[in-house]
């Protein structure tokens, strides 16, 4: 039998420490394998090796609309400030997607993340738009634990 692929529109996201917002968009990384080629002088056959190497994640992008809450405005001043080496400025987080009756469908863990880039949208006169604010982590390390 099978089983209906998951709607993207009911998740949480939850950063610790704390981090108070409710996003209304969020972007899960790209996960990708470097290769790394190699042949010796004897191989008898004149194609190189290819073996799997270090592994990178993209950014985890979260957009809001702007609200009162300055919390990650200050993870990101923080991190502009005292760099990452200061308490609080790495932290991990859980990316969970809701199925339709509201339990756990999928669930990413991103570790050791920090913020790299904080943008909004432009003020318009002409405008009835939300503000959004955006905050781009970059992370070392992302599983899927369901």
């Amino acid at each position: 039998m099978a089983t209906d692929p998951f709607r993207g529109f009911r998740f949480i996201v939850d950063i610790t420490p704390k981090v108070t917002a409710s996003f209304s968009e969020v972007t899960i990384p790209d996960i990708t394998i470097d290769t790394v080629e190699y042949r010796e002088g004897k191989d008898k056959y004149p194609n190189k090796r290819v073996f799997s190497g270090l592994t990178s994640y993209g950014s985890v992008s979260l957009k809001k609309g702007i609200t009162t809450s300055r919390d990650l405005y200050l993870w990101h001043a923080s991190v502009v400030t005292y760099g990452t080496s200061v308490a609080h400025a790495k932290r991990h987080g859980t990316i969970i997607l809701l199925d339709t009756d509201g339990s756990i469908g999928a669930k990413w863990t991103f570790l050791n993340a920090f913020p790299t880039h904080l943008s909004t949208t432009a003020l318009s006169a002409s405008s009835a738009e939300v503000m959004i604010e955006t905050l781009e982590l970059h992370i070392e390390r992302m599983t899927r634990e369901k």
